[in-house]
């Protein structure tokens, strides 16, 4: 019976010390859970609404671009800015109403990412069968108020049906997010080519 004891001691002491590790480790969990749940929201709230901006690329009747964006925000694509919603509307042709959406990419280019779009380019996504643009690694930081995000696009084109999709540009887009009347809204966009962050870029 000693001998089954002192077998038995080691594995009620280890019980026992994993109880009391759990139940103190139960009260910093909630606190974290309950004062990130917040932010978790809002991080949900501002991937849907990347979701649904890339969603409206090659849509026959897409919703305004500039729906998605605060009114004093500002679009960058390369070196062009586009400031304000009637900047944001002329970058993609009006965007919503009229199939502007369809013949403008992710990038704003017309065969590389972050260029000025081109003719040749958006009459080649007019004409194509699909383009579908598809994000991947999304980094979203909340601030509170504020927010920022980072995330990798890439464009696929396929021109008539059955033909396998080729990727049209890949790039990267920076933004930056406010609140408008409670709901997240695009502050600043930006599309750059390559790994490096735009100067001053700040998560």
């Amino acid at each position: 019976m000693k001998a089954f004891a002192k077998q038995c001691m080691p594995v009620s002491m280890v019980a026992l010390a994993l109880t009391g590790a759990l139940t103190l480790a139960s009260i910093p969990v909630t606190q974290a859970q309950e004062m990130t749940t917040r932010a978790l929201i809002d991080r949900a709230q501002i991937q849907d609404l990347i979701t649904r901006y890339y969603y409206n690329f090659g849509k026959p009747n897409p919703e305004d671009f500039s729906d998605f964006y605060a009114d004093d925000a500002e679009l960058i694509l390369g070196t062009t800015h586009f400031k304000g919603k009637e900047g944001i509307e002329k970058a993609y042709g009006r965007g919503g109403g009229n199939g502007g959406a369809r013949s403008s990419s992710a990038s704003g280019s017309g065969g590389n990412s972050g260029g000025a779009g081109s003719s040749g380019g958006n009459n080649a996504l007019r004409q194509a069968y699909a383009f579908n643009v598809i994000i991947s690694n999304p980094l979203i930081i909340v601030h509170g108020e504020t927010a920022t995000s980072e995330l990798i696009f890439t464009e696929y084109l396929t021109e008539k049906q059955g033909d396998v999709p080729h990727v049209r540009a890949q790039g990267r887009e920076y933004a930056t997010f406010v609140k408008v009347h409670g709901r997240w809204r695009y502050k600043t966009r930006q599309i750059k080519g390559g790994t490096e962050p735009p100067e001053g870029w700040k998560e």
